[in-house]
């Protein structure tokens, strides 16, 4: 009888962020939404606060970007993840796959890497669908603040 070996462990598993390829780090983004979404800072405590309000190029239905590769020419704030910045954003969700990666957390069960499904990351509740405005439907940028989201910043998922 021949010998079965078991199949390699997933690359999230056997990899650190920054020997990913390029294919391999877009995939682990699980399509919350999360890092989408508008944040403003506390003057006061200098406290990065979630809003439910999302990016302009943001599409509230698929949870993607619907201008990824040029976003920064329309959003130059857009801040661009890479393995060298993920530690140094405090704000990132914990749920986030590149944050729980780098923090040997490992995916989520409901990451779609994991689970084989790209819908559970919203069956989960763990992404904004549903649950966010457009800053474009804002008469002032101030009025972000009337979207104050503290559950957004909480691990969601498990």
């Amino acid at each position: 009888m021949p010998h079965v070996t078991d199949a390699p462990a997933p690359f999230w598993k056997t990899k650190r962020l920054e020997e990913m390829s390029p294919g391999e780090w877009e995939s682990l983004c699980d399509g919350c939404g999360l890092c989408c979404l508008i944040r403003l800072e506390d003057e006061d405590t200098g406290e990065i606060l979630a809003t439910r309000v999302h990016c302009r190029l943001f599409d509230a239905g698929t949870c993607r970007c619907t201008g990824y590769a040029g976003r920064k020419a329309v959003v130059p704030d857009c801040i661009k993840l890479t393995p060298g910045n993920i530690e140094a954003l405090s704000w990132m969700p914990k749920s986030c796959a590149y944050k729980r990666v780098h923090e040997g957390r490992g995916l989520a069960d409901w990451h779609p890497l994991v689970s084989g499904d790209p819908e559970s990351v919203h069956r989960a509740g763990v992404s904004v669908r549903g649950r966010t405005v457009s800053e474009t439907a804002l008469e002032e940028a101030e009025d972000a603040f009337d979207f104050i989201a503290p559950e957004f910043d909480r691990e969601r998922g498990g």
